[in-house]
């Protein structure tokens, strides 16, 4: 699975930091914020998820995502000021409370000993990337995104959002390979199937906010392992041999 590979792309959220559920709740706060202050029986995950799907090719699909939030709730407020109120709330939780998830910084330390070449290809904003590697401590602390990822592309890198295959097609573009010296780690659909539109093999690290849409992910995926300590220990036995 790993052995014969040269690049190990890794997305960012859901993956490496275990922040699906920080999303889940900013979005839960934004809704009431902007309406009448209740929010409607609705999977609010699946609920931005689609709409993010649906505008992949728009010039700013979280912008549309607010859009979307203004009709269906009514809200007075524009788009542009749902957005940057979306930003505000995810401050303090972007600098102090995300973190890697359980053994994550394991995986990549010992894929770098091993010799090969790290990328993150997110649809996280730039904005929060530069939190990540500058201000928040968690994950500096554990493992400095700078000293083990060679190129990081966040959402404003790429004209299209996945499941179009761009980001993936830029990083092998960065490291003059093709589809099947890479391998990619991915937690949630839309990510798996932007590998498979790459020609990319695709690996998943389970995280619960994907459940819904489990069955589909596993079609895909080559693999799905339960845990990073699972993965390391996968690693380490396949790459002794």
């Amino acid at each position: 699975m790993f052995k014969g590979k040269k690049v190990i792309i890794f997305d960012m959220d859901g993956t490496l930091i275990d922040s699906v559920g920080i999303w889940n709740e900013i979005d839960e706060k934004l809704i009431k914020a902007i309406g009448d202050g209740t929010i409607d029986d609705i999977n609010i995950q699946v609920q931005r998820d689609t709409t993010l799907k649906k505008f992949a090719s728009s010039e700013d699909c979280y912008l549309e995502y607010c859009r979307f939030l203004k009709n269906k709730y009514k809200s007075d407020m524009e788009a542009e000021d749902i957005l940057n109120l979306r930003y505000k709330m995810t401050k303090d939780y972007i600098e102090n409370v995300v973190c890697y998830k359980k053994d994550a910084e394991k995986v990549i330390c010992r894929l770098k000993e091993l010799g090969f070449n790290l990328a993150i290809g997110t649809t996280t904003h730039k904005s929060n990337i530069e939190k990540y590697r500058t201000v928040n401590k968690n994950i500096i602390k554990k493992a400095n995104l700078d000293d083990y990822f060679d190129v990081i592309y966040a959402k404003e890198d790429v004209q299209k959002s996945k499941p179009d295959p761009e980001v993936h097609q830029k990083i092998m573009e960065f490291f003059n390979v093709n589809p099947e010296d890479c391998l990619i780690v991915e937690d949630a659909l839309l990510g798996v199937e932007a590998a498979k539109n790459a020609g990319i093999d695709v690996i998943t690290i389970y995280d619960e906010y994907s459940d819904f849409e489990r069955k589909e992910i596993n079609q895909i995926s080559m693999y799905n392992f339960k845990t990073f300590e699972e993965m390391l220990d996968y690693i380490n036995e396949e790459m002794k041999n």
